[in-house]
């Protein structure tokens, strides 16, 4: 499976990936398998290659609140890697997922210069992308966030069909309500109206987009 443009793996050459894979070891998870869990000690990191996973943390509550979704080429672990806290947030397995595990990754970094400036500019993408999302949940109500989302994994998972852009989509109305700030309730309402609206049709783990313009003057 091709990278997600713009995720680590899609950054590197040739040569950078085949000197990735040496240097760690493939490994495989199951669908719902806990692969990084917050507050843990580790120093390796994960390249993800095939499937999909959710990052996430937890409120004092216990509230679980969604960070991202990754999919192919993700890097993950990284932070933990480079300045050597415990993991601040938990990766699981939204479907079989496959990657390679790296251990000394400051040692791969150091040995080569030009990938360290890459996980710089991937760094920054990140702090932007979460300034983006705290803007949204100040400035949309839960229909936008939901229509935000789902143009978000419209565009890099959808898959064009006779009827709009049919979405697989990885997350329970648990998991999109903790990716948008809301409630699982106010989640199920943000849906029926896009329904109601014919915007979108949604089924068992999937939606289709009918009009992913109307959606997107939606998610503004």
């Amino acid at each position: 499976m091709d990278p997600e443009p713009g995720e680590f793996l899609s950054m590197l050459t040739a040569e950078e990936v085949e000197a990735l894979r040496a240097a760690g070891r493939p490994r495989r998870w199951d669908r719902g398998t806990t692969v990084i869990t917050e507050g843990d000690a580790a120093d390796w990191v994960l390249v993800l290659t095939q499937g999909r996973v959710k990052v996430s943390s937890h409120t004092s509550s216990g509230t679980e609140v969604v960070l991202a979704v990754r999919g192919p080429g993700a890097l993950l672990g990284d932070m933990s890697a480079v300045d050597g806290s415990p993991r601040s947030a938990t990766v699981t397995a939204l479907e079989p997922i496959q990657g390679i595990v790296v251990r000394d990754f400051s040692g791969f970094l150091a040995a080569h210069g030009r990938i360290a400036v890459l996980l710089l500019q991937l760094v920054v993408g990140r702090l932007r992308d979460a300034d983006r999302k705290r803007v949204e949940y100040g400035a949309f109500d839960t229909t936008g966030r939901v229509a935000t989302r789902l143009l978000e994994l419209a565009d890099r998972y959808g898959e064009r069909t006779s009827t709009g852009v049919r979405v697989a989509l990885p997350l329970s109305q648990d998991e999109l309500a903790g990716w948008t700030g809301s409630s699982r309730e106010a989640v199920s309402k943000a849906l029926r109206t896009l329904r109601d609206r014919g915007l979108i049709e949604t089924g068992r783990r999937r939606v289709v987009i009918h009009d992913v313009e109307g959606l997107r003057r939606r998610a503004r």
